[in-house]
């Protein structure tokens, strides 16, 4: 389905929402030369701090919902009541030049990239356990109770489905934790 010409590799990091898996993924991108990141879509609204271009793609539900209709996206899924997709067309583009991709998504959108690019790597980030997830979303003061119990339930849910991974990695250590991703990439 998709172009074979690509000489890059693509790596994607998924797990609970509170995980860590932004924090791998920075600490992935400056320790390994020549890994580039593709920054996803979302119609959810940007937490402080947050840039457009920088963590997400900051786009309405309209232009979300023209892109699927267009075909546009590589993955994308419907999670915490907003749409997160990764742009096919960055992907590829990337793969075709040589360079290794990094994807930072959540569980449904890793599974549709393994079913149209089976070559793709998959690396599911764990907590130590449910408790110390609950912990780490709290200590974040980002979301709502509500927002907070939607992820907590989807988080059960996510960590089922570890299993359809190439690789675990439970992030108790964020040193080991690193160092673990940094192999599976390299």
């Amino acid at each position: 389905m998709m172009n074979r010409m690509m000489t890059g590799k693509l790596f994607v990091l998924s797990g609970p929402s509170g995980v860590g898996k932004g924090t791998l993924r920075e600490h992935a991108l400056s320790d390994i030369p020549g890994l580039v990141y593709s920054i996803s879509c979302t119609t959810r609204q940007p937490r402080p701090g947050e840039t457009d271009g920088i963590e997400y793609r900051f786009i309405t539900h309209e232009k979300f919902t023209q892109g699927i209709q267009q075909n546009l996206f590589l993955e994308y899924a419907h999670v915490h009541d907003d749409f997160y997709g990764t742009l096919r067309a960055d992907v590829v583009n990337e793969l075709e030049s040589g360079h290794n991709v990094l994807l930072e998504i959540d569980v449904q959108g890793a599974l549709q990239v393994k079913a149209k690019m089976p070559e793709a790597v998959l690396i599911f980030v764990a907590p130590p356990s449910v408790e110390v997830l609950e912990q780490r979303l709290r200590g974040r003061h980002t979301e709502s109770e509500a927002a907070l119990s939607v992820r907590l339930k989807n988080a059960a849910g996510e960590l089922g489905l570890k299993d359809k991974y190439d690789y675990v990695i439970v992030n108790d250590d964020l040193e080991k934790a690193s160092q673990e991703l940094r192999q599976i990439i390299l």
